[in-house]
């Protein structure tokens, strides 16, 4: 029955990821490029496309549940109806985890790497929702402030690429350079995966001996002012403490 079932994910695996490609990019070239048509309000306009993608995704991971290629589950949703302005850090063990976050969190905004405007199913996404681009460097901290003072949350992997298994992750120092300068609450997220699969150095047509199943745990939120000492001074050096502690919270 295993190797049946193996057999079964090794047929239904690519065509999960079809089906995502070409949702990509019919969400890229049709529906966003509608949206810039008929709303003029860019507010707006993010918005909808920011549900879009969060419908988008739910339905992805409900296709693959009901094909059997993985499974996921969400442990403490309801801590999240509690954020506002708040930065949301979380590990990255797998290339899906930015879609179990937005599936769940419809109006999340996302710091993402300037490398994947150059991604055609992607790009799209990456600008009809407005995200924040990591080489935006003379404006991000203050776009960064400006949209956590509205009331958005924005999704940020410190470790800035998926974690390599059995190599301790290195957090960057941009997360914690984001939280002092905007004073914001930190939401931390934990993401498990039971196989090593999606990670950095596998392909998505690698598939793991047992169906893969994704876990995403909402943790505490905390204020900077309880994860480093008042008493530390220079930015940088704050920076760097408040470095190590996300590092206890997400590893």
């Amino acid at each position: 029955m295993q190797f049946i079932e193996r057999i079964w994910r090794h047929i239904m695996t690519p065509l999960c990821f079809f089906i995502f490609g070409v949702g990509g990019l019919l969400l890229s070239v049709i529906w966003f490029n509608c949206l810039f048509l008929f709303y003029s309000n860019k507010t707006k306009r993010t918005y909808i496309a920011r549900q879009s993608i969060s419908y988008s995704f739910r339905l992805f991971l409900r296709i693959t549940k009901t094909l059997g290629v993985l499974n996921y589950s969400y442990h403490g949703l309801e801590k999240l109806q509690e954020d506002s302005g708040t930065l949301i850090l979380s590990n990255h063990p797998t290339l899906l985890d930015y879609v179990l976050v937005a599936a769940v969190m419809p109006q999340v905004d996302c710091l993402v790497k300037s490398s994947l405007l150059r991604n055609p199913f992607v790009s799209g996404v990456i600008r009809a929702c407005d995200y924040l681009i990591n080489n935006q460097h003379e404006i991000l901290l203050s776009e960064c402030h400006k949209r956590l003072t509205q009331g958005d949350n924005i999704l940020i992997f410190p470790e800035g690429t998926r974690t390599t298994p059995g190599v301790k992750p290195h957090l960057l120092r941009g997360a914690a350079n984001i939280a002092l300068r905007c004073q914001c609450p930190v939401r931390f997220l934990h993401i498990q995966n039971n196989e090593i699969a999606l990670t950095k150095y596998t392909k998505w047509y690698h598939i793991p001996k047992r169906k893969l199943l994704l876990s995403l745990t909402v943790r505490e939120s905390m204020h900077v002012d309880e994860l480093v000492s008042a008493s530390i001074e220079q930015t940088s050096i704050k920076a760097r403490h408040l470095t190590r502690a996300f590092e206890t919270k997400l590893i």
